[in-house]
This record gives C-alpha cells, structure tokens and sequence, in this order.
C-alpha cells in the first residue's frame, strides 16, 4: 500500500471518530435542554397553583399576613429567577419558595377550619403532586448533566468539546443554606 493511501484511511477513520463524538456530545446537550424543560413546565404550575393556595389561607389566617407576604415574595423571585434560565438563580429562588410553602402549609395545623376545607386540601393534593414531579424532573436533569458533563470530560471527547463550544453545565442544586431550610420542619405556633 501506498503511504498516500495509509494517510487517507487514517484521516477518513479520525474524521468518523470525531463526527460521532461531536455527535453523542450534541445528544447529550440536548437531553440537558429537554430536562431543563420538564423542570421549567412544573415550576409553572407550581407558581401557578400558589396564588390560589394564599386566597385560600388568606380567608381563614389573615392575620397570618407575614406568612402569607413571604410566599407571595418567594414566589415572585422564584418567577424572576426563572426567566433568567439560569439553574443556580432558580434553584435558590426554588428552594427559598419552597420553605416559605412549608411554612403556609403548616398553618393549617393551627386553623382546624382551614385544614377541613374541600378547596384547600385539593390544592395542598395538587401542590404535593406537582411537588414530586418536580423532584423527579430534577432528579433527570441532574442526572443529564452528570452525563453530559462526564462525556465531554473523557478522552478523547475533551479534544473535540473545548474547540466546538460544549461548556460544562451546572446542576440544579438548591445549595446547603436553602437544603438546611428545606430539612428543617416548619414551627406551628399557637396564639
């Protein structure tokens, strides 16, 4: 065989390595996209569902007001963050909401009218349900993004990511201050 031969099957095989790597990286950017996108399609109905949560609480622990403020706050700045389509912003604002719901929802415990009413407690069903959505969306996201994230950080793939743009991408973690606030259960006070 010629050598001219020997450099074209070589460039050939290279060319077909690094097409199918470029490939499986652009599958992997796109599975991230696509779990990005179930997250945000439940925080919607999640920021959707609160404000009815609130007039309903509203009516039985108005005097409740801080509580009921700090919800609608959280809510507001889960919705800005959201915009921004940055998972970190979210999963802040996220995980901040989520106390604050926390905190709304344990109110019930101390108005026995508010925990028996029909309307309430179908939206505390459908908070709880759009609740674990949400984990499981977040659950697949993160674990697209540990893919990604690990393909393009192996060999030989590390060659190809740098040069076409694959950048690493952040997970979607609520952080340890806002994970100490979700653990920690919400204080029922009595009058």
């Amino acid at each position: 065989m010629s050598l001219g031969l020997i450099l074209l099957i070589a460039a050939v095989v290279l060319a077909v390595l690094l097409i199918g790597i470029y490939n499986r990286l652009v599958a992997l950017r796109q599975n991230c996209g696509q779990a990005f996108a179930d997250i945000d399609v439940q925080l919607k109905q999640r920021h959707d569902l609160i404000p009815n949560l609130v007039e309903t609480v509203k009516g039985y622990a108005a005097h409740e007001k801080g509580t009921l403020e700090a919800v609608i706050a959280a809510r507001n700045s889960a919705v800005s963050a959201e915009r921004t389509g940055d998972p970190k912003a979210m999963a802040q604002a996220e995980g901040m909401l989520g106390a604050a719901l926390g905190r709304l929802i344990a109110l019930a415990e101390a108005y026995p009218d508010l925990k028996a009413n029909t309307n309430f407690q179908q939206l505390q069903s459908e908070l709880s349900d759009i609740e674990n959505k949400l984990a499981a969306a977040r659950r697949f996201f993160n674990n697209a993004i540990s893919e990604y994230n690990t393909s393009r950080e192996q060999f030989p793939a590390v060659l190809v990511a740098g040069p076409f743009g694959f950048g690493p991408r952040e997970f979607f973690d609520v952080g340890a201050d806002n994970r100490a606030t979700l653990e920690q259960a919400p204080q029922v006070k009595f009058n």
